[in-house]
């Protein structure tokens, strides 16, 4: 599968699950909206680690650069 996410759109979703989990360990989040932002969270660690988003795919989406020389 192609790569479609940049190295700032992969740190960037590293960060937020990291804040996801911050908040959840404090206590400060809890109940449903744990589940949802775990999930989320998880999400955002997988697609970082193989670096396709599938979510962008349909639009056709890609933050990775083009290193073109012209």
């Amino acid at each position: 599968m192609k790569k479609n996410m940049g190295n700032l759109d992969r740190t960037l979703r590293v960060m937020v699950a990291i804040v996801i989990a911050i908040l959840y360990f404090t206590g400060t989040i809890s109940g449903t909206l744990a589940i949802i932002l775990g999930v989320v969270s998880v999400a955002f660690i997988l697609t970082s680690m193989v670096g396709t988003c599938p979510v962008y795919l349909p639009f056709g989406l890609s933050t990775v650069k083009n290193d073109r020389s012209d």
